[in-house]
């Protein structure tokens, strides 16, 4: 997986937010797309009153997931598109959720500073100027015996699940995404942004080399099975002298 240009960043969130306000429905034609974030939500097993933070939180479909695992957790959301993050704060269930437009790549910067004791990044990390980087300062973020989850898509490495990402979002996804929203190139890009990154081995070996330890993937049931996952990690606890 290449580093995303930080040009192609600030495009990306000017293009999510242009499509903020179909964005939920669109999803609601993408079979299991929210069985599978509280399914992600419930594998993260944050504590009940945790400081849980949710990174790239779009319209705040992962943080209602995280909001009905967790109903008594303290939960952040944060994301780079003020449009998404404006869909999200309507959300009758999220009023209690403290939203921050802000970049996952600084998070102190964005005023999204830990300890936390779960993050779940979901559709995030293939995203970033700087995957490595991200994971260290996502890592330094969490504290001590803390857990973190991505659900992410992920097809290297199998011909079956590659082909079949492929025929789901040319038949679907992006025709219907641009259809609903006037914006097929983020479709297009959202499609090879998919085929481009890591293999499941590849993402859990950076995963490793950002000192994340206990590295688990799952997958999802249905046509996602071996396309989203979840993968979990977690950070050292202290060591008890």
């Amino acid at each position: 997986m290449e580093n995303l240009p930080e040009s192609l960043q600030r495009k990306l969130a000017s293009d999510f937010d242009q499509v903020a306000h179909r964005y939920d429905t669109l999803q609601r034609f993408n079979p299991g797309y929210s069985g599978d974030l509280l399914l992600s939500a419930q594998r993260l097993q944050a504590p009940a009153r945790g400081r849980i933070l949710d990174v790239c939180c779009g319209t705040g479909l992962s943080t209602e997931a995280l909001r009905e695992t967790y109903p008594n957790a303290d939960i952040t959301a944060l994301d780079i598109s003020s449009g998404m993050l404006t869909t999200a704060q309507r959300k009758p269930r999220l009023r209690n959720v403290r939203f921050i437009v802000g970049d996952a790549m600084d998070l102190e910067k964005s005023g999204a500073a830990g300890p936390f004791d779960a993050i779940l990044m979901a559709y995030g990390i293939r995203n970033v100027p700087d995957s490595d980087l991200c994971l260290q300062r996502l890592h330094a973020q969490l504290a001590p015996g803390g857990r973190i989850a991505f659900h992410e898509y992920s097809v290297a490495g199998s011909l079956w699940s590659r082909a079949v990402w492929n025929t789901v979002a040319s038949a679907i996804i992006v025709p219907l995404g641009a259809a609903l929203t006037g914006s097929p190139t983020l479709f297009r890009y959202l499609r090879r942004s998919v085929n481009d990154f890591d293999s499941i081995p590849a993402f859990e070996a950076r995963l490793r080399r950002a000192a994340f330890e206990r590295i688990v993937t799952l997958r999802m049931p249905g046509w996602r099975n071996g396309i989203v996952h979840t993968v979990m990690a977690e950070k050292a606890a202290l060591a008890v002298l």
